[in-house]
């Protein structure tokens, strides 16, 4: 059985010592060795108390998930628990790091807790699917009261070994060592009779909840809120509501067991867990070994100081990275610099930070307008609007002032990397770096690698994302890359639809049922229906050869709605509001510019709506698949999770489609080819799949 727990006595005092590297997961040799030790405490009447802690750097990190639909070896965790709870001796967890899930639980079926002052605590089960099923949901509320137990468990959140004892999870912050200051507490406990204090036993805490049900209404608005569609939260709920109803804690205990299973059975568990080892998975390039060298970044320079360039800035210097930032002109400069301080001052306000922290991070940042300043930077990202040519003079400045080694990266979100690239006389150190908008909050970061970059640089830039908090996920060079070339089918099919009978509003209220926080029409007036109707017009692109998907945001452009930024596009949105209202005259314009093109309009069914959207994007996941631009299922779901509001609870779109049935997908696909044509054109690897009974999951590797 993986892991083990040693055993040792410090006068009488015994220490027990989960071992099973890295992160001391509960597997079964940790079980049978927690049981073992507990009980050969017991049996020594020399040892009078029994101290729990954990080697290296986690205390207990929770559940080992590589068990999960395995039959379990050694001891139940419940098995485990009881034993430990009716110890006669008493027990003193020492949290030396991180006690997350079961491993906290573990630590609440201990009489007491010492805590070190940077272990994290949390019960992150949520954001898993599931639920705290070793007595979370029913210890926590009897130590901390219900209300305080509902936001720790249901947000799945960790906090810090001080806010654990200010909160009341543990009973002391060590000053010292936690082991020798642990063995001391029970020492102390000893000397003052040796008493046991069982969680269980405990009810004071729940007498405030029966006196104040409405928090649990208050706590599912916040879930509905924070956590739409998810089931789990719901069951954490009702399990903390039997904690303080049932009054019995081996009632409640069978409550939270079922609802356990509940959440173990939903669909939403396996999507949740398959988006865990999913955002793993995505570190590992396979011609880009785990231990290629990989440079240090120290320093960075950003070119352009507007929305972007300002969000990326904030990045670095969230993690103490200094940024020299450089604008066209001193007013520019002024006003990003200006915008990024009012960001922060904002975070101040909200409670969220402190002036201390923006005067810290506003220290590390410097302006210029002479490119030359940027010339000791480890990386160099230039952040201007998309204009391929003009990147390409950008990358000849950059080339001539930028240090050799330096890494120089483009946020394009589409443009071509190689043309890029050989503007310098370095295209090896050539990278795209596509973050996501707002930068300093999105998650996902697109790391486009040409076909000259260099696997060390690749490595160094996969790194920077993980260091900048961020979930890198590599690409390969094409028009649109991963995420915005499978928007691009997704959008198309939005705008077709709603020329042949949907409307706007009906597109965007079936994508947002589904789960996503907003459909394509609501994305549009968000980014700005300008965008794209300036740079047709730039172009020079006459009316009747726009793209017949794009002809009613430019006539809406055409009246001066930009969408959100001028409170009127495919939506109305009152002063100060971003709630958009519909708005029949949108749909008039809909209708006249259908007939215009000579397009009958019939009844399209939510059904189409939500299966034309989602089979798009499967389908030219496919073909990115095909093309070798992703390299796994896994990428682009993470890329459309992180970057594109798809649900969670989903797993993505391949995930999705595998759990629909890829033959039911390509049925679909066909369907519609028969209807629309060459755009429906099923993917190779789709038909492949379909026709060898296999689906995405055998694609991982």
């Amino acid at each position: 059985m993986k892991g083990t727990v040693h055993y040792e006595k410090r006068g009488n005092i015994a220490l027990l010592t989960v071992d099973n590297p890295p992160v001391n997961p509960l597997s079964g040799g940790v079980r049978q060795g927690m049981t073992d030790g507990v009980n050969k405490a017991l049996a020594d009447d020399e040892v009078q108390a029994i101290v729990m802690t954990g080697a290296g750097r986690a205390f207990i990190a929770g559940a080992d998930i590589s068990e999960f639909g395995k039959e379990p070896q050694g001891p139940s965790l419940f098995d485990c628990l009881d034993t430990m709870d009716n110890s006669s001796k008493p027990i003193v967890a020492a949290i030396n790091g991180t006690a997350f899930g079961g491993g906290l639980e573990v630590a609440l079926c201990c009489h007491y807790r010492v805590i070190a002052e940077k272990a994290p605590v949390g019960l992150p089960e949520v954001k898993l699917g599931l639920l705290p099923g070793a007595g979370g949901t029913q210890r926590l509320p009897r130590l901390i009261g219900a209300e305080k137990a509902l936001q720790f468990i249901v947000s799945g959140d960790p906090i810090p070994g001080p806010q654990a004892v200010e909160l009341g999870i543990a009973d002391e912050l060590a000053k010292g060592d936690v082991v020798d200051d642990a063995i001391a507490f029970a020492q102390k406990i000893v000397d003052a009779g040796g008493q046991t204090r069982r969680i269980r036993d405990e009810s004071a805490k729940l007498e405030e909840a029966r006196k104040n049900p409405a928090i649990f209404d208050e706590a599912r608005k916040n879930a509905a809120r924070r956590m739409r569609g998810r089931f789990a939260p719901e069951k954490i709920i009702q399990c903390v509501e039997a904690a303080v109803n049932l009054d019995d804690f081996d009632a409640g205990m069978k409550f939270e067991r079922e609802a356990f299973g509940e959440c173990l059975n939903h669909p939403q568990r396996a999507a949740l867990i398959y988006n865990f080892f999913s955002e793993r998975e995505v570190a590992k390039i396979p011609d880009v070994p785990k231990d290629t060298p990989t440079q240090k970044i120290e320093s960075a320079g950003v070119i352009g100081c507007g929305t972007m360039g300002g969000g990326i800035s904030m990045c670095f210097l969230n993690v103490g990275i200094p940024v020299t930032v450089l604008e066209t002109d001193q007013e520019a400069l002024d006003r990003g610099i200006g915008v990024i301080k009012r960001n922060y001052d904002i975070q101040v306000q909200r409670g969220r930070m402190s002036e201390d922290d923006v005067a810290q991070r506003m220290a590390l940042l410097t302006g210029t307008t002479d490119h030359a300043d940027l010339g000791q930077a480890d990386v160099v990202i230039e952040a201007i609007y998309e204009n391929l040519d003009v990147k390409i003079e950008t990358f000849k400045k950059i080339d001539a002032v930028a240090k050799q080694g330096a890494i120089l990266a483009s946020n394009t979100s589409g443009l071509d990397i190689d043309k890029i690239a050989a503007a310098t006389g370095r295209p090896e150190a050539v990278i795209g770096l596509h973050f996501f908008s707002p930068a300093n909050v999105m998650r996902l970061l697109e790391v486009v690698r040409g076909e000259k970059t260099g696997k060390g640089i690749i490595a160094t830039s996969m790194k920077l994302g993980k260091t900048l908090k961020k979930i890198a996920v590599l690409s390969g060079n094409a028009p649109g890359f991963i995420g915005n070339r499978m928007l691009a089918q997704y959008t198309r099919q939005a705008g077709e639809m709603i020329l042949q009978g949907a409307t706007p509003y009906q597109v965007d209220s079936v994508i947002q049922k589904f789960g996503m926080p907003m459909g394509p029409f609501q994305m549009n007036d968000l980014v700005g229906l300008d965008l794209g109707w300036r740079a047709r017009k730039l172009a020079g692109m006459k009316p009747e050869d726009v793209p017949i998907t794009a002809r009613v945001a430019d006539k809406l452009c055409e009246m001066d709605r930009y969408g959100q930024k001028t409170n009127r596009g495919f939506y109305i949105y009152p002063e100060g509001s971003r709630a958009g209202q519909a708005d029949p005259e949108v749909i008039d314009i809909v209708e006249a510019t259908s007939k215009e093109l000579g397009i009958k309009r019939r009844d399209i069914s939510d059904e189409e709506v939500l299966n034309r959207c989602l089979y798009a994007l499967v389908n030219e996941g496919c073909r990115i698949l095909d093309d070798g631009i992703a390299l796994r299922p896994c990428d682009i779901d993470i890329v459309y999770i992180n970057g594109y509001g798809f649900p969670q609870i989903t797993g993505g779109p391949m995930f999705w489609a595998d759990q629909q049935g890829l033959d039911k997908v390509l049925d679909g696909v066909k369907r519609f080819q028969a209807e629309y044509g060459a755009p429906w054109e099923p993917a190779p690897l789709l038909e492949k799949l379909v026709k060898d009974g296999k689906n995405f999951a055998s694609l991982q590797g």
